[in-house]
């Protein structure tokens, strides 16, 4: 099965010395790289000799896959790059990979901008269906992990952010993101368009003319949920959903209130829930804005002519 190494580069306005010690001192690279969970080192003999170390990346629910790795070794090119070759495995039956190679590269610009790039591949374990899961999953997510740490080290050392606090605003957008999606998604699915509840008809009812059929309206507002819902992964700026929500959840309060006060006294009152909502909804500005991405890195080898 044919396949392609992982390969990503980015730009980053660093020193080639910063740059290096961020990604060459196991301390520092283990808080930026998705990949390791930490990194230790193992004395060398001698000052040439490859740098052998072991790694240990957390894989959830208390397991972990520990590996080695060899770095082979760096070259100092004409224009003043460097190269770390690397050489690295685990014989750990749970990992789907068995060893790999690969190298990071440093490329000086001018005016102290930098490309840093990588590319490796590796084999994989239990073979048709290994190759299989490889390239359907695990190459695309590995290959993702790696882009998204690359532009979270940039930011690290172009606008002093810390990993730590990177990630936490990474993953507090995104679970904010799935957040929303599903709750407009089961409230215009279940309540409205499966089961029209009679609280949904009765809330309709109080605020329609008597004209018009209250069993459409909360149908179609389902709909208009549900899509509202999925447009959470269509559209990439979330910011304008954040900004539509904290304008939309006051004004749905008031209406639902208006159209019968005694939901005021009901268990799970449109008061204290959309006021949830709207202060989530806040949040989730605060840490939309400048989120680390994968997608500032290229994914594809620039061909020689």
């Amino acid at each position: 099965m044919k396949k392609n190494s992982i390969y990503v580069e980015i730009p980053i306005h660093a020193e080639m010395e910063d740059l290096w010690e961020a990604s060459q001192n196991p301390g520092l690279h283990e808080q930026w790289d998705l990949r390791f969970s930490s990194i230790s080192y193992q004395p060398k003999e001698r000052e040439d000799d490859p740098q052998e170390f072991t790694y240990r990346t957390n894989i959830g629910l208390g397991l972990s896959v520990e590996g080695w790795g060899r770095s082979k070794g760096t070259h100092d090119g004409k224009d003043g790059s460097r190269t770390s070759s690397l050489h690295f495995g685990t014989d750990q039956k749970i990992s789907i990979i068995t060893e790999g190679k690969g190298y990071w590269k440093y490329i000086p610009k001018a005016d102290k901008d930098m490309t840093f790039l990588t590319q490796y591949d590796y084999q994989t374990r239990f073979g048709t269906l290994g190759a299989w899961v490889d390239r359907l999953f695990f190459r695309p997510m590995i290959g993702w992990a790696t882009a998204l740490s690359f532009d979270v080290l940039k930011r690290w050392l172009e606008k002093g952010m810390t990993p730590k606090s990177q990630y936490l605003q990474f993953f507090a957008y995104w679970i904010l993101s799935f957040f929303f999606s599903f709750i407009w998604i089961y409230h215009g699915l279940i309540p409205k368009v499966l089961y029209k509840h009679p609280e949904e008809i009765a809330l309709a009812e109080s605020l329609l003319p008597l004209s018009v059929s209250a069993n459409s309206v909360v149908f179609w507002m389902g709909i208009a949920e549900i899509l509202f819902g999925l447009s959470w992964w269509v559209i990439k700026r979330r910011r304008r959903l954040y900004y539509l929500q904290v304008f939309a959840f006051p004004i749905l309060t008031a209406s639902a209130i208006m159209a019968d006060p005694s939901t005021l006294t009901h268990p799970f009152s449109p008061l204290t829930y959309n006021s949830s909502l709207f202060l989530l909804s806040v949040l989730g500005l605060a840490v939309s804005r400048d989120v680390p991405t994968a997608k500032n890195c290229k994914r594809q080898k620039k061909e020689s002519a």
